[in-house]
């Protein structure tokens, strides 16, 4: 089966340009609530239109409703997708696990589709994402092709993959350097693009740009995707000019429909069209490195031959028609009737003028077909007329006119009506039963070698370890009151999970009794281990209804965003035991790439543990930007790369997260030896100000 191809539609113009290009369906953005609020976007007056303009010929809309709410939000996020499914929208891309959970529960008929945001890359949180309600599952980008395959074997939603366009160095849903560094965050739609600009490693930065990916492109994969079951073909783009989706549109069209790979006259358009550097296609055949890299410079001529050709197709507005098969019937002393019907199964019937008996010449079937056929400037085009004709009789060409205007009308009616949907009412949240007088401390640890008898002397309620450091340890210290915790990889892969189980099974015979869960494939890796799950950073808790999906799922606590400010997480319905992030550097990206390697060269296995056996991961390596600022690089699960905030939060003096109804307050340890370990813990025991360069990160000032 042929996949969907799903483009872009930052505006009603790349919309049109999409619809006469060949697209199957269109993503776009409505309110205030999708991640590319930078697009232009569409007007409520717009959005009616785009959904008529669309139905009509045979094309799917689905609203992008990706990124993170706030409690004060949810409630105009609900009305946007409740508008938008009276309007007849098709479906509607979620990430924030409270609008998805309020979704399901209210709109029941609407389709929900997991949002690559939701940073799913396995079978496993692709199955529950389709076991929660989900229609359709968009995979992370950088899956490749033996992932994807796995997942569509095994995932009983649709599985949609990103064909062609832009690629963000980080896991999409997981970055947090441009809220972090700039106030503006990716996950709230107001990405400033600083992977963009130049770093250097252990060095100034220069020249080089590490973290700018070229644009992928699969063209040449197609029937490879569409062999393994790939429901839709995502376009990249919504930033995008039309003539940009109108020609990536009619090349990937085309390819789908004769079932062959692009020609170099139709790499070179893409080329053409928008590049950095070229393309790749590394993530697909399951490959990383420099290579992948590229710059656009923004003196980069614009193709005007072929954009103005190809927006002088699409202003036409004539590419893009339904056949339609015509029947009419005109006799004596009753009205002429026209019945049109579509190839989706619509079947309309008007009735117009009595004919009249003929003067002089009578009306043919032949003259009624030609009147018939004429269906210019609508959607429509007729591929078959049957005429009946009495003998005798006369029918104005205006009246036939009519009765075909109203035919089409009819059917355009027909097929884009909305579709009849419940509406249920908001279910009430549970009671905020778990808010805490002030919280305990946990701890995360990067390496074992962190840990100490002063660390432990502090009496810390939980202390986190990576679960492939565990994997290397043959005891645990054990103090009364104290959990010890295993932290599950945020990024790994089916084939992974074999050994994760083997090692979590390790973990628990050294004392280990609960798991940090940052990820919904996470969990059904947990099932019937007999540890407590708890909810980790990666999850993107905005919420209180994000804290009742959790709950719902199992979770025993959850680990709130460190893009909320204090009042939002103070406000926030505690109807789990809620964490946050008080001390340490923060994550900024999870990528797939190891930046070392692609800068340096390093002999680690892809597939071994966080900490290298040797080479150049075993040292401390530094990103840094053009102010200077340094950046910590930590090496990931699977050779990835985790790259640290350039300064550690710090709120051991600020009295405020202590007054946030939270159970628990989390210092992060990364770069820190173990004796800073301690003496920090210390520190916030005593409420002590910090010592050298620190941040309080985004709890006061918040991001856009």
């Amino acid at each position: 089966m042929r996949p969907e191809l799903l483009s872009p539609a930052g505006s009603p113009e790349s919309l049109r340009a999409a619809v006469q290009n060949g697209a199957g369906a269109v993503y776009l953005g409505w309110g205030e609530f999708n991640a590319r609020r930078g697009a232009k976007n569409f007007t409520d007056e717009e959005f009616a239109q785009a959904l008529r303009y669309c139905h009509e010929r045979g094309v799917r809309v689905f609203l992008t409703l990706n990124t993170l709410v706030t409690d004060r939000e949810l409630p105009a996020a609900l009305e946007t997708a409740r508008q938008a499914c009276r309007l007849g929208v098709d479906s509607v891309l979620v990430q924030d696990w409270g609008l998805f959970d309020l979704l399901r529960r209210t709109l029941p008929d609407l389709p929900l589709h997991a949002s690559t945001q939701m940073s799913l890359f396995t079978s496993g949180g692709a199955q529950e994402a389709a076991a929660d309600g989900c229609e359709r599952v968009v995979l992370a980008r950088e899956c490749s092709a033996e992932d994807t395959r796995t997942i569509c074997e095994n995932c009983p939603a649709e599985v949609e993959a990103f064909a062609h366009g832009a690629l963000c160095m980080c896991y999409s849903g997981q970055c947090a350097m441009s809220a972090l560094i700039g106030g503006r965050s990716g996950n709230r739609g107001r990405c400033a693009q600083p992977c963009r600009l130049p770093y250097g490693l252990n060095a100034p930065a220069g020249k080089a740009y590490p973290l700018s990916l070229k644009d992928s492109s699969l063209a040449g994969h197609l029937g490879e995707m569409a062999e393994m079951g790939v429901d839709c073909l995502k376009l990249e783009g919504r930033m995008k000019r039309p003539e940009y989706v109108a020609v990536v549109t009619g090349i990937y069209a085309r390819l789908l429909e004769e079932g062959r790979g692009p020609t170099p006259a139709e790499e070179a358009e893409l080329e053409q069209a928008f590049s950095r550097s070229g393309f790749t296609d590394a993530y697909w055949k399951g490959t990383h490195g420099r290579a992948m890299l590229g710059t656009r410079s923004p003196d980069t001529p614009e193709p005007k031959a072929l954009f103005d050709a190809a927006r002088a197709a699409y202003e036409k507005d004539t590419a893009r028609t339904v056949p339609v098969r015509f029947t009419c019937r005109i006799a004596a002393d009753v009205p002429s009737v026209l019945t049109a019907e579509d190839p989706d199964g619509h079947t309309v019937t008007v009735t117009g003028a009595v004919p009249e008996a003929a003067r002089t010449r009578a009306l043919t079937a032949e003259s009624v077909e030609e009147r018939l056929m004429k269906t210019g400037g609508t959607a429509y085009r007729c591929s078959e007329v049957t005429v009946t004709v009495d003998d005798g009789l006369s029918l104005s060409a205006g009246a036939i006119n009519a009765l075909r205007r109203d035919a089409l009308s009819a059917l355009s009616e027909a097929r884009t009506a909305p579709p009849v949907r419940r509406e249920l009412p908001v279910p009430p949240l549970p009671e905020d039963t778990c808010r805490a007088d002030a919280p305990q401390f946990t701890l995360s640890l990067h390496r074992a070698e962190q840990l100490s008898d002063g660390l432990l002397a502090c009496s810390p309620a939980r202390i986190s370890l990576p679960l492939d450091v565990l994997a290397h340890e043959t005891a645990l210290p054990q103090r009364e009151g104290l959990i010890w915790c295993a932290e599950l990889p945020r990024v790994w892969r089916d084939r992974d999970e074999d050994l994760l189980r083997r090692w979590l099974d390790h973990a628990a015979s050294l004392g280990v009794t609960a798991a940090l869960a940052g990820n919904l494939g996470h969990l059904p890796l947990l099932r019937g281990t007999g540890l407590t799950v708890l909810g980790d950073y990666g999850l993107n808790v905005f919420n209180g209804r994000s804290l009742a999906y959790l709950k719902d799922k199992g979770l025993a606590s959850a680990c709130v965003s460190f893009e909320l400010r204090f009042a939002q997480i103070r406000d926030m319905p505690k109807v789990l035991p809620t964490e946050a992030i008080v001390y340490g550097r923060l994550p900024l990206m999870i990528t797939e790439n190891c930046l070392v390697q692609n800068a340096a060269g390093c002999r680690r296995d892809r597939e071994g543990p966080a900490v290298p056996a040797d080479g150049p991961c075993r040292s401390q390596q530094l990103l840094r930007d053009r102010t200077g600022a340094a950046f910590p690089l930590l090496p990931a699960f699977g050779h990835r790369t985790e790259i640290q905030n350039s300064r550690p939060l710090w709120l051991a003096d600020r009295p405020d997260f202590r007054r946030l109804g939270l159970a628990f307050a989390r210092l992060r340890f990364t770069t820190e030896s173990a004796a800073e370990c301690a003496e920090i813990f210390r520190a916030y025991l005593e409420g002590r100000p910090a010592a050298g360069d620190f941040t309080r990160g985004l709890y006061e000032r918040g991001v856009e």
